[in-house]
């Protein structure tokens, strides 16, 4: 007979070896005993109609002899194995689907438990061997294997409906740090991978064990045990108690919004025509300021003015605590921010994002603020392009060519046709500031004390919205409240027509001068 046959199964074999090993090595080794067996044993084969059972058969007993001698190596690779595929095959049957459905739920085990299974069934090792191999008291074992086969009793290989929808949420973080996103990312690059957002997303309510986390994530212990760590060593998550994770930052959801659209324009009511007159008085003074206004119409610098307003307001009498945001593993003050809001219900989340040109001139800063309705996000500058500006604004002229053309592309400044570079964000010098902070507290101070007392309102239920242990963070976004109450009216008055709506693609942002040049 033609060995041809046997070399156009060759693929179909390794495929077998694969579906019946735990390893690429192992199955590299199963196929080639196979193949080899094949070869050997050929001639014996009468019927060449028989060919393909003949192989199959074949294949079935140098497996079986292939196991018992990789025994014990089998043994421990299984427990680490992330899915068994099922082969059907008439000639290869037993109790090996009872050892393979034994082999997940070890599989599902956290490391603690897995170890001592491993040690005691597999290594046949006693109780005493275990405890001086581990270093552990022989009691711990004795407890955490009855605590193994009690969790094995369970149906583990039926996972949650939970396993088979992963969630996806946006990662971001705030406070202050020195990163480019290039050679210095974003510490949510590290825990951005979509096993761990599942696991913080279902450790943000409540706290869970490694064990309950794979049973709702649908994948074995182990892998949750890697992420676990690496989001403890990136103080993502905290260990709550012995065993039992929690996300150690605030993720939006919808129970959020909700929570702002039933209740702050309720709060405001009384309050909202007084407010608006005093941000419309504002804005006429303002306007008279000879600052650079960037061409912008009076209906966008309206929401510049109002938001620049309401930002001194809160530094002036905002009396909510902000807790200082510690300092993490990488030396810079932050927290990180989770999102998974699906954007049905709007929270008020009127944010300012500041950079400043510290490291280089130190004389400028570009605020952005984002979240208010109508008005398109923009990024915050990096140093380079507050330079360039600063430049451009101060001495109609910069030698920094280069991130000029940076600048541009990013839409902060623009070329005009005699060659000169024209700046697209209004910009107040130090002493235009001080006038219009002056401006904002005339028109402001005396709604302050009502205002003040309806964000404590506000913030009264908003705050029992948060984990408890997170009270911190809750303190700090209870906090930026005071000025994303803003944001509500601003939709209140677009809404009764009050103010105009935003032109196309505006952005709010503006370059002041904290310190004269």
């Amino acid at each position: 007979m033609k060995y041809d046959k046997i070399v156009d199964c060759i693929e179909n074999v390794y495929g077998y070896a694969v579906n019946h090993t735990y390893t690429r090595e192992e199955a590299d080794d199963l196929a080639q005993e196979i193949l080899f067996t094949a070869v050997r044993q050929l001639p014996k084969l009468r019927d060449e109609g028989k060919f393909e059972p003949w192989l199959w058969a074949v294949a079935a007993n140098v497996t079986k002899s292939f196991r018992r001698s990789k025994g014990r190596q089998r043994a421990m690779y299984s427990y680490d194995t992330l899915e068994n595929v099922l082969y059907a095959d008439e000639y290869f049957a037993g109790q090996e689907e009872i050892y393979d459905s034994l082999r997940a739920k070890i599989a599902m085990l956290s490391a603690i438990y897995r170890e001592i299974i491993v040690l005691y069934y597999y290594d046949g090792l006693s109780t005493k061997t275990i405890a001086s191999k581990l270093e552990i008291p022989e009691g711990t074992v004795r407890w955490r294997l009855t605590e193994a086969r009690k969790k094995l009793k369970k149906e583990w290989v039926e996972m949650k409906e939970t396993a088979l929808r992963p969630v996806k949420m946006c990662l971001s973080i705030y406070g202050t740090g020195n990163y480019n996103g290039d050679t210095i990312p974003f510490p949510t690059v590290f825990i951005n991978d979509a096993l761990s957002q599942n696991i913080l997303y279902y450790c943000y309510e409540q706290p869970n064990t490694i064990e309950e986390l794979a049973k709702t994530c649908g994948v074995p212990a182990y892998y949750i045990e890697d992420r676990i760590e690496n989001l403890l060593n990136r103080e993502a998550v905290v260990e709550i108690s012995k065993n039992k994770y929690q996300t150690n930052f605030i993720i939006w959801t919808d129970q959020y919004g909700i929570y702002c659209e039933k209740n702050a324009e309720t709060v405001l009511m009384p309050i909202l025509k007084a407010l608006l007159n005093a941000l419309k008085s504002i804005a006429k003074e303002a306007g008279k300021i000879p600052f650079y206004k960037a061409d912008k119409c009076e209906t966008d610098l309206f929401y510049l003015y109002g938001a620049m307003a309401f930002s001194y307001a809160r530094q002036r009498y905002c009396k909510l605590p902000y807790p200082e945001i510690k300092e993490k593993y990488d030396g810079n003050k932050w927290c990180y921010l989770g999102d998974m809001e699906t954007g049905k219900h709007h929270r008020l989340k009127l944010g300012i994002q500041l950079s400043a040109n510290l490291g280089s001139r130190g004389n400028c800063s570009h605020t952005v603020y984002t979240g208010l309705n109508g008005i398109e996000f923009r990024p915050m500058m990096q140093t380079d392009a507050i330079n360039v500006c600063e430049d451009i604004l101060c001495n109609g002229r910069t030698e920094e060519i280069d991130s000029a053309t940076d600048a541009i592309q990013a839409g902060y400044i623009r070329k005009k046709e005699d060659g000169g570079f024209f700046v697209t964000v209004p910009y107040f010098t130090k002493k235009q500031k001080t006038e219009f902070d002056a401006i904002a507290d005339k028109y402001l101070a005396p709604l302050m004390p009502e205002y003040c007392k309806i964000v404590d309102n506000f913030i009264a239920g908003y705050k029992k919205l948060f984990p408890k242990h997170l009270q911190e963070d809750a303190d700090r976004m209870c906090y930026d409240m005071f000025l994303g109450l803003y944001a509500k009216i601003v939709e209140y008055a677009q809404r009764v027509g009050e103010i105009g709506m935003p032109s196309q693609n505006c952005y709010c942002d503006v370059l002041m001068q904290f310190k004269e040049s």
